[in-house]
């Protein structure tokens, strides 16, 4: 079948966008997952770090699915929902702000010309100094969910980190089974700005941004290293990416997260 789709791109994270408004997709026989795995692989088809499946809601203007290039799905992506806000207001589906229903909850998103801002949902599962044995080394990493899990490990020289490696084996540990999760590498630059590289769970390696991965380590940054809100995070792809928050007690609200997000192209794929 032939399958319409557009490509976009937040911060250097790609993404497939479809349009599943009244199940049409899903009517015709398409399976998300195995199209996911099958359109994400790079130098083989269009290539992509997810797809985004874009569906009516009954709580907001629209709902955003998002299925990671193995075929899985999860419920979260920060850079993903501000391409699906960025379509969806080109595309005169809505006005801006917006509501967005996800697997993590309601997301709002105020579009502002290239950029979007979006309000994330409050992190939760915050833990300090947890050490865990990776490669024969203790290191020391801090865990929270942003929407979908976070580690993070605070590194110096982060240009030359070995990312992938490592990520691979905190993604992996034994803490984290079975569902595993994300992985970031953190060196604050000062008093108000850190510098960031994902491994993300589901692709499999190091990607050149990571919109809930740069809220969970700002906040993790202030929590720890008393870097101040609001932080700019530069991301691999050299984009920076802006965290607000307002801290009450040990919780977070008004959580923020905003950054450019475009749309790159469209067109279709013989898909059988």
């Amino acid at each position: 079948m032939r399958i319409e789709f557009t490509k976009a791109a937040a911060s250097g994270n790609d993404f497939i966008i479809l349009d599943n408004r009244d199940d049409k997709l899903v009517e015709r026989g398409l399976n998300l997952s195995d199209f996911t795995k099958f359109s994400s692989r790079r130098k083989f088809s269009v290539g992509a770090d997810g797809i985004l499946v874009l569906e009516d809601s009954k709580s907001g203007n629209f709902k955003m699915r998002i299925f990671n290039p193995d075929g899985r799905e999860v419920t979260m992506c920060g850079n993903g929902i501000r391409c699906s806000a960025m379509y969806a207001y080109k595309e005169k589906w809505c006005s801006s702000p917006m509501k967005i229903e996800t697997g993590a909850g309601i997301i709002e998103a105020e579009v502002k010309e290239e950029s979007v801002k979006v309000r994330m949902t409050e992190p939760y599962d915050i833990r300090l100094e947890q050490n865990i044995g990776v490669a024969k080394t203790i290191m020391s990493i801090h865990t929270i969910n942003t929407g979908v899990p976070h580690a993070i490990h605070f590194v110096e020289g982060i240009e030359n980190y070995s990312v992938r490696a490592t990520g691979q084996s905190i993604r992996c540990h034994k803490m984290f089974e079975p569902a595993g999760t994300n992985v970031d590498f953190v060196e604050v630059r000062d008093n108000s700005t850190i510098v960031l590289r994902t491994y993300e769970r589901g692709v499999e390696d190091e990607t050149l941004a990571c919109g809930t991965g740069a809220v969970a380590s700002a906040i993790i940054s202030h929590m720890v290293r008393s870097v101040k809100e609001p932080i700019s995070v530069v991301t691999r792809s050299k984009d920076v990416l802006k965290i607000y928050f307002k801290k009450e007690r040990n919780s977070f609200t008004n959580v923020c997260l905003e950054g450019t997000a475009k749309i790159i192209f469209q067109g279709g794929i013989d898909y059988v």
